[in-house]
Formats: structure tokens, C-alpha cells, sequence
């Protein structure tokens, strides 16, 4: 015990001074300036690229007022005329359409894919090249729509009304199913348009509902109905609800349950607009809304109704959600089991829909023949071929990404086959260029 305490009060004195030395370092009658001394190579780096973005900016606004610069190989235009997204033809394929931040924020109020925010940024400018991959998924819709004008030129094409766009990792896909969803509204056509699948199946409050069985996440709901709402409020407001069974009320996010009152009666007249708005206002009836709207969509036939999805591939695979089993375990909660997914996820009716895979945002791996998907509907997207890969090449030099000095046929295609005609990682290198 003597022992103990001995060696006790031996640790006391050695922390007592060792506390003192770091009180007096620390708590002198001066206060201390932080002093912050920044590493003159970083600062160096920094101020080198945002002098050589401004200067890039300068020389590109000079170029605009250069049309001899628009060429793209063998001398062709590297931008196509067409005045919108409908007059482009297999003459423009291998050119760049001209967009505007304006034109595409009123157009996909949603928000843009990530792959078309990088290519604008990097190439700092608005445009997107033309692909055949595109047209022929544009055309194939406009067939489904309009097809005696297109009996005579699409002979032996198949026309498929629902569509999954499939392939290698950044070969195009959301931005094609983007460039579609803006054809289509600007065609007139009523779009119901989801930019993001994942977030279907994460985040947010869920809970079990006790009459479906299914879980329900109210906070997505309100969401996905507010973005639905942001360019189709016109539409809306001229469509009237065919369906008029009561909407079954659930839980709302953080609020719990009604005590009066489980379901939502749907007057005579009432518009899709106004069916939408309650399902914002009210999160009880969010969910709800969200299926009932699914089916008044099949219902639409005074214009052309498309359900594009990205992500697509997100629904066929287990959420970030769990039940509780036991006190120690939990099972996953698979994607068909949320009512929102279980709604929409099928492609086996007779409406247009077009789903995209997004490999970057994979969660697990999929089998080839998907539930509630025809067995016809999977299209291969290409990566980009020699010729677009060409023109993408001239692009980027004409955008000042590529030092037109070390530009050459050699190098270009040296970094399209290093790269296997990935598009994200041309960008990235092409720079580099040598």
C-alpha cells in the first residue's frame, strides 16, 4: 500500500511539472498573434491557374468573333445550325449544338446530370455534341408518336416504347436521356422526369405503412412532386383527374399520423395541378399523390406523356434502408418494397418510358433479364467512336483545352484508344497533350 502510494505521488509531481512548463507556454502574460506562414508553391499553383482560367476566358471571348476558328476536321462546320433540338438530322451528326445557361434551366428546372455540368465547365462553353446514338433514340419516340410520318423512312426499324439505356461507364447515357427529356418539352410533351433514381432509395424519413405493407418515404415524395411541378404547371392546370377514389393518408415526416382522418377525398373537377399541390402541402398525402399520379399519367391522352429516369438501375437493387429483425439485427429493405419505386419502377404497360443505368452510382450488381422490364427494351449506348472522338478532339482545341502547337492526328488518337473512347477521361487528358 506504502508502495502504491508512493509511486502514486511520485506521478503526481512528475505531471505537476510537467503541467507547469506547459501552463507557462501556453497562458503568458502576452497573448500570442497566431502566426500563419502559407506555403509560397501552393499559393503559387493557385494564383497560376485562376491567372491561366481568366486568361483562357479572355482569348476564348476573342475567338467568338472569329468564325474562321469554328472548323472541325477535314474542314467541316464543328457547330451545327439547327435552331433546336427538332431540326437536327444525320447532317449534324459529329458537330456541337449551341445551348444557353437560360434555355436549360427553364427546360430541366430539375437539374442537369453531373456529366453535362463538368463538360460545360471544362470546355467553358454551353454546347453538346450531336450523336446518331441520340437521334436514334429521339426518332424512336417521335415514331411512337407520330408513326404514319415516319412509316415510309423507318421501315424495319422496331419501335419500342419503353427503353433501357445500358453501357460502359461515361459513354453518354444521362446526358442523352437529358437532351430527350428537353426534345420532348420542347416538343409539347408532358415529362415526368427524375434526374436522380438514387435518391429514391436513400435518405430521407420512412416507415412501414400498415394497410400496403410497403414503406413510404414522405420527404422524397414532396420533392419529386415539387420538381414534377416546376415546368409542368401548365400542363397540369389543363388536365383534370380521371380517377376520383379517395387517396389513402399516411404517416408524415416528423409530424405522425392524422387522428381524424385516413384518407383524402378527390372532388369531381379537380385538376392534376391541384392534385399535385395538395400532396406538397399536406405530407400526409405525399406518398399518396405520388402513386395516384402514376396512374392518372396513363390516363393522359390529350398530348404525349414520357417518364424518363436516371439512375434507373438504382431500383433493382436493396436500399440504404434497414428493419430492425432482432435487438442486434436488421434486413436490408430491397427497392420494390418503397411504394414510390414500386409505382413507377415497372415498364411492363403500354406508356413511353425511358429508364437510364448510371454505373457511378451502382450499388450492387444487376442480372441480365431485369423484373418488370421487357425483354427487348435494354439498348447498348456506344462510347464514342473514332469519328466522334475526332471531333470532340477539334472541339476542345478550339476551346483552348488543347495547345493547338502539340496538337496533331497521332496524339489525339493516342489518348482516344488509351482511353477506350471514354469521354470523362478524354477531357481529362487531353490537356496533357504533348
Amino acid at each position: 500500500m506504502l508502495r502504491s502510494l508512493g509511486r502514486t505521488a511520485a506521478s503526481h509531481n512528475t505531471w505537476h511539472q510537467n503541467y507547469t512548463k506547459i501552463s507557462s507556454l501556453s497562458y503568458s502574460s502576452k497573448p500570442q498573434k497566431p502566426t500563419f506562414k502559407p506555403d509560397p508553391k501552393k499559393f503559387a499553383a493557385t494564383a497560376d491557374v485562376l491567372f491561366d482560367e481568366q486568361d483562357r476566358l479572355r482569348r476564348l471571348a476573342a475567338d467568338d468573333k472569329d468564325p474562321s476558328l469554328n472548323v472541325g476536321p477535314n474542314g467541316r462546320p464543328l457547330f451545327s445550325s439547327a435552331a433546336s433540338l427538332s431540326h437536327l438530322s444525320r447532317n449534324d451528326v459529329c458537330t456541337y449544338f449551341n445551348l444557353t445557361k437560360d434555355a436549360l434551366k427553364a427546360v430541366l428546372p430539375e437539374g442537369l446530370p453531373m456529366g453535362m455540368v463538368n463538360e460545360f465547365q471544362d470546355s467553358m462553353r454551353n454546347a453538346l455534341l450531336v450523336r446518331q446514338s441520340f437521334l436514334d433514340l429521339r426518332d424512336n419516340f417521335r415514331r411512337v408518336v407520330d408513326p404514319p410520318m415516319w412509316s415510309s423512312s423507318g421501315k424495319g426499324v422496331k419501335v419500342r416504347k419503353q427503353v433501357v439505356l445500358d453501357g460502359p461507364v461515361s459513354c453518354g447515357k444521362s446526358i442523352a436521356l437529358a437532351m430527350l427529356v428537353q426534345w420532348a418539352r420542347e416538343e409539347g410533351w408532358l415529362v415526368f422526369y427524375v434526374p436522380k433514381g438514387k435518391e429514391w432509395t436513400h435518405g430521407g424519413f420512412f416507415y412501414k405503412h400498415p394497410q400496403t405493407g410497403l414503406w413510404d418515404t414522405p420527404v422524397q415524395a414532396e420533392i419529386v412532386l415539387k420538381d414534377f411541378m416546376k415546368y409542368n404547371e401548365s400542363y397540369l392546370k389543363q388536365l383534370s383527374c380521371q380517377i376520383l377514389d379517395p387517396i389513402p393518408l399516411g404517416e408524415g415526416a416528423g409530424v405522425g399520423w392524422l387522428k381524424d382522418a385516413d384518407s383524402l377525398a378527390i372532388p369531381e373537377g379537380t385538376s392534376l395541378y391541384e392534385l399535385v399541390k395538395t400532396g406538397i402541402e399536406q405530407t400526409h398525402a405525399a406518398v399518396g399523390v405520388i402513386v395516384r399520379l402514376r396512374k392518372e399519367l396513363s390516363l393522359v391522352k390529350d398530348m404525349p406523356v414520357l417518364i424518363a429516369v436516371d439512375q434507373y438501375n438504382n431500383w433493382f437493387t436493396f436500399s440504404e434502408y434497414e428493419e430492425p429483425v432482432t435487438i442486434r439485427s436488421c434486413r436490408p429493405i430491397h427497392a420494390r418494397e418503397l411504394t414510390m419505386v414500386k409505382a413507377f419502377r415497372s415498364m411492363m404497360h403500354d406508356d413511353m418510358m425511358v429508364g437510364a443505368f448510371s454505373h457511378s452510382t451502382a450499388v450492387g450488381k444487376l442480372r441480365k433479364d431485369l423484373p418488370d422490364v421487357p425483354v427487348d427494351a435494354r439498348v447498348m449506348f456506344p462510347r464514342y467512336t473514332l469519328e466522334e472522338a475526332e471531333t470532340v478532339c477539334h472541339y476542345y482545341l478550339r476551346q483552348r483545352l488543347i495547345n493547338r502547337e502539340v496538337f496533331s492526328e497521332e496524339n489525339w488518337k493516342k489518348i482516344y484508344f488509351l482511353c477506350n473512347g471514354n469521354g470523362t477521361e478524354m477531357r481529362g487528358l487531353v490537356p496533357f497533350m504533348r
